[in-house]
């Protein structure tokens, strides 16, 4: 890492907690061409070193200090001239960055009115912050908020009773949110209610945006019931870029579907149903020092470039996307993506496993839980304390279920649905 100024291009890795200040740095270094890279404070050492030894960070801000001299050497906050570079594992279990690279005027001054035209973002916004920023949804929208002119309110990790005091107190319009929130948040009403007290009053809010899992139908239409109507929002995208965005009402007559296509981009559907999608200069990426992979993400169309996160589903006659299943061994624990292959890599080398398989069953709160088959001669209490040395906690197996054998395939590959089945 090089001391002193940061300087255009350069990339600076974000380990403290989402405030106001880390937003502010956010958008400063972005004003600057500086690409900040936020990461979860909680990741192990082990973690950090294998993320960050592939990105190349010019700097890597532990603390609020840290934060603090940081902004005094950057400009206000202006344009941003890129993207954070959020990190994702993918099915390699290695981390990569996805990069956006410097934009010019034109392009980054798209980026952003792309986002306020969809999402109607406004000076009178005030948008409550419930997921962690180093998220790159939660983030999002906070930068869309503080760009135009908005508030944005942080009441800290997520609590179903501080959120609910904050909608009454700061009367919030705007809100992206993953299932479980909502589900903590409904049962947290309905305990008020049965006590005798009262929900709190909804009206304020003007957008409700939630991704990041599939939500349950059942939440869904309580999610309708209780908000103002037309108010709430779903979309499908992923860390690399975004693909559709569906008012619940559509999701009514269309029970299922996320969607159909952003202004500005096409998504078609191979044989096999895996997605693609063609997306408009600014919203191009490549993975970070991974040519490979790039590659392997992108193909050239007719109408322009278009990328796969290896998603799979179907698009109907009218245009809207239906999925079918995520990529490839992906867990969505709580709107997080865990990638078992990442996992399997580090309790691998914990002493007496012979062998490793990190998999996702269903959870009523969290969507799924992560859990684990193990071969050899360790006890459950020696991978948990590994396993909390080393990885953030969603991504520590909940449960481990030990064999003899893994089960596999003729090719040696093993089959995840034979352990999700037991």
């Amino acid at each position: 890492m090089r001391s002193g100024a940061v300087l255009e291009g350069d990339r600076v890795a974000l380990l403290v907690r989402g405030s106001q200040a880390y937003l502010d740095v956010v958008v400063r270094l972005l004003t600057a061409g500086v690409f900040p890279i936020p990461l979860d404070p909680r990741l192990t050492t082990t973690e950090r070193q294998r993320i960050l030894s592939g990105l190349d960070p010019t700097l890597v801000i532990e603390d609020e200090r840290a934060l603090a001299d940081l902004a005094a050497t950057l400009p206000a906050p202006g344009l941003p001239r890129g993207r954070p570079m959020h990190c994702t594992s993918g099915t390699t279990g290695t981390p990569k960055g996805v990069w956006s690279g410097l934009l010019d005027e034109h392009a980054a001054t798209a980026l952003v009115e792309e986002e306020r035209e969809l999402w109607g973002f406004r000076p009178g916004d005030v948008n409550l912050v419930l997921g962690p920023l180093y998220h790159s949804a939660p983030l999002r929208f906070a930068m869309g908020t503080a760009l135009a002119g908005g508030r944005v309110v942080m009441p800290g990790p997520f609590d179903p009773e501080t959120v609910t005091a904050a909608i009454e107190s700061e009367r919030p319009t705007t809100m992206f949110c993953v299932p479980t929130h909502l589900q903590r948040l409904f049962a947290h009403w309905d305990a008020l209610i049965e006590s005798g007290g009262s929900p709190p009053d909804l009206s304020s809010f003007r957008l409700v945006a939630h991704a990041g899992a599939p939500c349950p139908s059942d939440v869904k239409r309580r999610l309708i019931e209780r908000f103002p109507p037309g108010s709430t929002w779903e979309f499908y995208g992923s860390t690399e870029g975004q693909f559709t965005a569906c008012r619940s009402e559509d999701w009514l007559d269309r029970p299922g579907t996320v969607g159909r296509a952003r202004p500005g981009r096409r998504l078609t559907a191979d044989p096999d149903g895996t997605l693609w999608c063609v997306v408009p200069e600014h919203a191009r990426f490549t993975y970070y020092g991974d040519p490979e992979r790039t590659a392997a993400a992108w193909r050239d169309t007719e109408e322009g470039p278009a990328f796969t996160v290896g998603d799979h589903g179907r698009i109907d006659a009218d245009g809207y996307v239906y999925l079918d299943g995520r990529r490839e061994d992906l867990i969505i624990s709580g709107g997080v993506n865990v990638y078992p292959a990442e996992v399997e890599q580090v309790l691998g080398a914990c002493p007496g496993v012979v062998e490793i398989a990190v998999y996702g069953v269903p959870d009523p709160e969290w969507g799924q839980r992560v859990c684990a088959a193990v071969v050899g001669e360790v006890d459950e209490s020696a991978l948990t304390s590994y396993a909390r040395s080393r990885l953030a906690p969603p991504k520590r197996p909940k449960t481990y279920v030990f064999h003899d054998a893994l089960p596999r395939t003729l090719t040696g590959k093993v089959r995840r649905t034979e352990l999700t089945a037991g």
